[in-house]
């Protein structure tokens, strides 16, 4: 990701977190939508809590983007947790479609091309480390190839 990308995803972030449980519901609502088999994922999941969890992951993540000593730690973890939950390699893309189309919803027309692209590529980083360390973990997730 180049600084620019990294700025586009500060910028945008702050835009939207103060909306965080909206944000997070629209999210969860369409990935549901794509994938209705990722909902018994969560069978047992307090969604409120959940929502609240996504958004503080989120909003930390974007906050160490620039940093890679910070990133890939907390990249790592989350990528082990997410394969002691079950995640798939084809979660992620789906993960990824949900997560555009929720900034398009909440930015509108401020989601141009340079921001959406600054978060595909953000999150195609973060989906890459969160694989390998499943698959490191002994998970079920494989690395994509991006």
């Amino acid at each position: 990701m180049t600084p620019e990308q990294r700025r586009l995803l500060q910028d945008s972030w702050a835009t939207v977190e103060q909306n965080g449980d909206a944000l997070a519901t629209a999210f969860y609502e369409r990935l549901f939508e794509l994938d209705p088999a990722a909902r018994a994922l969560f069978a047992d999941t307090d969604m409120v809590k959940q929502r609240a969890k996504f958004i503080l992951m989120l909003g930390s993540i974007v906050r160490v983007m620039d940093d890679v000593e910070q990133l890939v730690p907390e990249a790592t973890a989350l990528g082990r947790r997410h394969a002691g939950y079950g995640a798939l390699a084809a979660h992620y893309d789906t993960v990824g479609q949900a997560l555009l189309w929720m900034f398009d919803q909440a930015l509108g027309e401020k989601f141009d091309d340079p921001v959406r692209v600054a978060w595909g590529e953000g999150y195609r980083l973060l989906a890459a480390l969160m694989q390998r360390a499943g698959a490191g973990a002994g998970g079920s997730v494989t690395p994509a190839d991006h």
